[in-house]
């Protein structure tokens, strides 16, 4: 097992245990790129040097400290171990602050998941208490924890799926880092939805519904920009892009609702019919039946009728 980004004590009034914090996303791109000169194609290094204009001297690493500027060209020095050193409790204690019920974290507060583990088998009873309490109540645990140089809102959570013991952890924004919508949305202005409009969108929104699969979603930017560094390293002729699609425009929005419907009803049954044929033998026309509804009909009714008419 990878260590973990954080290990440190959850506290809830006088009930403590160990946790440990390990990331849950990690970089997919396999594709990484240097800076080279366009003139000789050489890679361009970047050095660390103690004059502005680029003719200091080079400095090791461990000649380099961070320094804050509290007036114009004056800095004050600060050390790696007076930051270590600081007095903050949540770099070793996450204090539950207060329980919210999981409904009520808006999407936009949260920035980066985290798997939550026992820090000792010790631990795993009170981890596991806890857990199912809040699993049972809906809850999510609010408190701070302070990595990377700075101090983060965490929100505690306990999944509903009980085949994986663990929890979740969630850094989450600050509220001051959440610009105001007002000046993006103030411009906006309300408009009157018709019955028929609503109930079309509504329907189509209910067709295009599926469970979430997420590993039916991948990068397409990763997968192209794989072709082009191919074809750049082989001398192969660079792939186009296909043009630009060009957004039709709506002369009426209940004609578009209409003709949306019938473009997925289509898509489902070609890909339901498609699914069928594929996995078992074809059959007559006449055992062929329970499709979607296309237009208010069967596909057996459909079949039926024309089988009457021929």
């Amino acid at each position: 097992m990878p260590r973990p980004f954080w290990s440190g004590q959850v506290q809830i009034s006088l009930v403590s245990f160990g946790i440990q914090l390990f990331p849950a996303t990690e970089a997919a791109s396999e594709i990484h790129f240097h800076q080279l000169s366009r003139k000789t194609g050489e890679r361009i290094h970047h050095q660390n040097v103690s004059s502005p204009d680029g003719d200091g001297e080079e400095l090791d690493k461990d000649e380099i400290v961070k320094g804050y500027e509290y007036s114009k060209g004056e800095y004050v020095m600060i050390e790696p171990g007076e930051i270590e050193n600081l007095r903050i409790p949540s770099r070793k204690i996450f204090q539950v602050a207060q329980f919210i019920s999981r409904d009520e974290l808006p999407p936009e507060f949260f920035e980066k998941p985290y798997f939550v583990v026992p820090q000792k088998p010790e631990h795993a009873e009170a981890f596991a208490v806890v857990r199912k309490a809040m699993q049972s109540g809906n809850k999510v645990a609010l408190g701070k924890i302070a990595f990377g140089g700075r101090e983060h809102l965490l929100a505690l959570a306990a999944p509903d799926d009980d085949k994986h013991p663990g929890m979740m952890a969630y850094t989450l924004r600050y509220a001051t880092e959440l610009r105001d919508s007002t000046q993006y949305f103030r411009d906006i202005k309300p408009q009157t939805i018709e019955k028929d409009q609503l109930q079309l969108a509504q329907e189509l929104i209910q067709r295009k519904t599926a469970p979430f699969k997420p590993e039916q979603f991948n990068d397409e930017y990763e997968a192209a920009l794989r072709i082009l560094v191919d074809a750049k390293v082989k001398h192969t002729p660079i792939p186009k892009g296909e043009p630009e699609r060009k957004s039709p425009k709506v002369v009426n929005l209940m004609d578009a609702l209409r003709k949306s419907i019938r473009s997925d009803s289509n898509s489902l049954n070609s890909g339901t019919s498609a699914k069928k044929t594929a996995s078992r033998p074809a059959k007559s026309a006449s055992t062929r039946g329970g499709l979607t509804l296309v237009g208010g009909k069967t596909a057996r009714a459909k079949a039926t009728g024309k089988r009457k008419s021929a």
